[in-house]
């Protein structure tokens, strides 16, 4: 009677360390295929950089200088300007050891800090956008947002705050959010982001 029992055991364990030595073989392989990519990374010669596909701040569009005398908005407006004259692309989702192939490793470090200008960029403009909504600038606030989103910003709260905005704050009709929504919708179903399908939720809620 325990025969059958005990033979069932044996085929768990058995179906069980296949399972493991299936999943170790493809994790021993996942990382060699990845330092081998990394190694033809790190050989990549310095290629041009022109073709990227660079940010610039519309200085004249965005409502500097709205609200005086408030230390949140004038950090924000200080950082968005000490920005104009450097340069910004967004890598959002791109590692890297693919921009390294892609551009050549010797760039690697001038890549990552215009990355890193695209996250201050699009961080401070959500907090003075929300700075500014909380001080009833609603227009300024939504120049601000549209111009983020336009760069394929992934900062989910910009989303929320605009959809908020557009519902109840700028006297829209039904008609015209729909309109704004589908010409937001498509820049968010291409991000290159985790946060994509999230983003996308919440404008087809909006």
């Amino acid at each position: 009677m325990r025969l059958p029992v005990f033979t069932s055991f044996i085929m768990i364990v058995l179906i069980t360390n296949l399972a493991i030595r299936r999943s170790n073989a493809k994790a021993r392989k996942d990382e060699e295929d990845f330092w081998n990519k990394e190694l033809k990374a790190n050989s990549t010669r310095r290629k041009s950089l022109d073709s990227l596909n660079y940010i610039t701040i519309p200085v004249e569009r965005l409502p500097f200088g709205v609200v005086q005398n408030n230390d949140e908005i004038d950090y924000c407006e200080k950082n968005i300007m000490r920005l104009t004259d450097q340069k910004i692309v967004n890598f959002t989702g791109i590692t890297n050891t693919d921009l390294k192939l892609e551009y050549g490793a010797p760039n690697i470090t001038l890549l990552t800090t215009y990355d890193q200008n695209y996250t201050t960029l699009v961080t401070m403009l959500q907090k003075w956008a929300k700075e500014l909504s909380d001080a009833g600038f609603y227009e300024e606030a939504v120049s601000i947002l549209e111009f983020s989103i336009s760069t394929k910003s992934d900062v989910t709260a910009s989303y929320k705050l605009l959809c908020d905005l557009y519902k109840n704050k700028l006297s829209l009709s039904d008609t015209e959010i729909k309109k704004k929504i589908e010409n937001i919708l498509p820049i968010a179903e291409s991000l290159n982001s985790l946060s994509r399908d999230n983003i996308v939720n919440i404008l087809n809620a909006c």
